[in-house]
């Protein structure tokens, strides 16, 4: 059994190899760079003060992906809830990014195939590892995934995402 500090050792190590990538993931989530860089660093926070939790050390990888989209999905939603109860609108005072045809289908997938997609696809991992970050088993990954991309598929062939300058 690994020690608290050794844990959060191996937490501090793995942020540090993985920050590009926790970034990329955070991003697809928002699509502005100051509110991933902030998801990113609460993500690293919240990971080393709960690192103690951690029971196999093997998925220290796949329990920051996790951390990274569920703080990802808590801007979003406070977002949205401070949205809706702002009655007055700014013109202008919202960052933007160019989007692209790809960022810009994600749109269409609920938060789980949006994982599946981007951790599959982005990020590169195998679908044991999806499996284990969004806590599904991995029959249930790969029908997330084979619907997601039908999706994506049906959204991207029916050419309504292409941008023109």
């Amino acid at each position: 059994m690994d020690s608290p500090q050794q844990l959060q050792k191996l937490v501090e190590t793995e942020l540090l190899s993985s920050y590009d990538s926790l970034y990329r993931l955070a991003y697809t989530y928002v699509k502005n760079e100051s509110d991933a860089m902030d998801i990113v660093q609460e993500s690293a926070y919240k990971a080393i003060k709960h690192s103690s939790s951690i029971k196999n050390k093997a998925y220290i990888k796949t329990w920051l992906w996790r951390i990274v989209i569920n703080t990802s999905l808590e801007l979003l939603r406070q977002k949205q809830r401070e949205l809706s109860t702002c009655t007055l609108e700014e013109e202008g005072a919202e960052d933007t990014y160019l989007d692209f045809d790809t960022l810009d289908a994600l749109n269409i997938l609920n938060e789980k195939e949006r994982a599946v997609i981007i951790l599959r696809f982005f990020e590169g991992q195998k679908l044991q590892e999806i499996a284990n970050a969004l806590e599904e088993n991995i029959s249930t990954t790969k029908s997330i995934l084979y619907r997601s991309l039908k999706k994506l598929k049906a959204k991207l062939s029916e050419g309504g995402l292409c941008h023109e300058p």
